[in-house]
């Protein structure tokens, strides 16, 4: 079976303040919100400073809904999603906006990666993860197959339809979705008036302060819990990527991460974190990073001033 630490929870657990070496909480100068759950299926949770717990009720469900309808546009599990119905069919009539929006990232990033962020990676993915659920090679026919699915250029959108060319072709939007749904998260609270926020839908989003006046910290760590960076994020979003983050296989040599050209996974040593003032594109840009080399990386930020290589192992 996939087995991970719950989607980049070595990110999410080194992130939270207060699972920091020598960053305890103290006793806060304002009330504090903290909720707990899950989106597209893994752990996410939200701190707001300045909230009250009994006044939290109304915001809170606020977040659920919009992390439920969010998953019914992303999410790779639920047969009826936009996303799903998409690959499915290989064509999506009238697609959500929130769809539109984020292809149309994936495919700036595509280009300014030179092909690393692919997401019609999908097919590789699926057929190698289904290798490992049987404890079967795939059939050479059927890798070949696979391959020849994946090509960004057989992607096709605009407001009336979205339009998968290649046979057998599918999408994942896995490697920049958890940012997008940080980053509306994020929205939604600023926009009931909300400042001192800490966001984790899997990438992390930290707005204004903590409500004891400190900045918020974040950390990044291996897979393995190694802490080999800190951040201080000022209204600011940090997303870490690792092939090991998630393995197929039951001895971990296999990641998550494949290359849209070869077809190999990524490196397993590979960890990159970037921030940037979005979270979809920190969550892109750390997604292809773990497929290039140094000089592809800085390359690829130059066209991104907003952005910053945190972490590059």
């Amino acid at each position: 079976m996939i087995r991970a630490l719950p989607r980049r929870r070595f990110l999410a657990i080194s992130a939270a303040v207060c699972g920091l070496p020598g960053a305890a909480m103290a006793t806060d100068a304002a009330p504090t919100t903290r909720w707990s759950g899950t989106a597209l299926g893994a752990a996410a949770s939200v701190r707001i400073d300045g909230l009250a717990p009994d006044r939290a009720a109304p915001v809170l469900t606020a977040v659920q809904a919009e992390l439920l309808r969010l998953e019914r546009i992303f999410s790779l599990y639920r047969p009826a999603s936009a996303l799903s119905q998409l690959n499915r069919n290989g064509t999506l009539r009238h697609p959500p906006p929130e769809l539109l929006e984020l292809l149309a990232l994936s495919d700036r990033l595509h280009r300014d990666t030179g092909g690393a962020f692919d997401p019609t990676v999908q097919p590789v993915f699926a057929l190698e993860a289904a290798a490992v659920m049987t404890a079967r090679a795939p059939d050479p026919t059927a890798r070949a197959a696979a391959r020849q699915a994946v090509g960004w250029d057989g992607v096709h959108f605009d407001a009336a339809e979205v339009r998968l060319d290649r046979p057998g072709a599918g999408i994942t939007l896995n490697g920049v979705a958890q940012g997008y749904i940080t980053d509306r998260i994020a929205a939604l609270l600023t926009a009931r008036g909300l400042a001192n926020i800490l966001v984790d839908m899997g990438e992390v989003r930290a707005l204004g302060r903590r409500g004891d006046g400190r900045g918020w910290q974040a950390g990044i760590a291996t897979p393995r819990g190694n802490l080999v960076a800190r951040v201080t994020l000022a209204d600011r979003a940090l997303a870490t990527s690792a092939p090991a983050g998630t393995v197929l296989d039951p001895e971990g040599r296999v990641g998550h991460i494949f290359d849209p050209v070869s077809a190999k996974p990524a490196d397993m040593d590979r960890l990159v974190s970037v921030s940037a003032d979005s979270a979809a594109l920190a969550d892109g840009l750390s997604t292809a990073f773990c497929l290039m080399t140094r000089e592809g990386v800085s390359r690829a930020l130059a066209r991104h001033p907003d952005a910053t290589l945190e972490a590059f192992t």
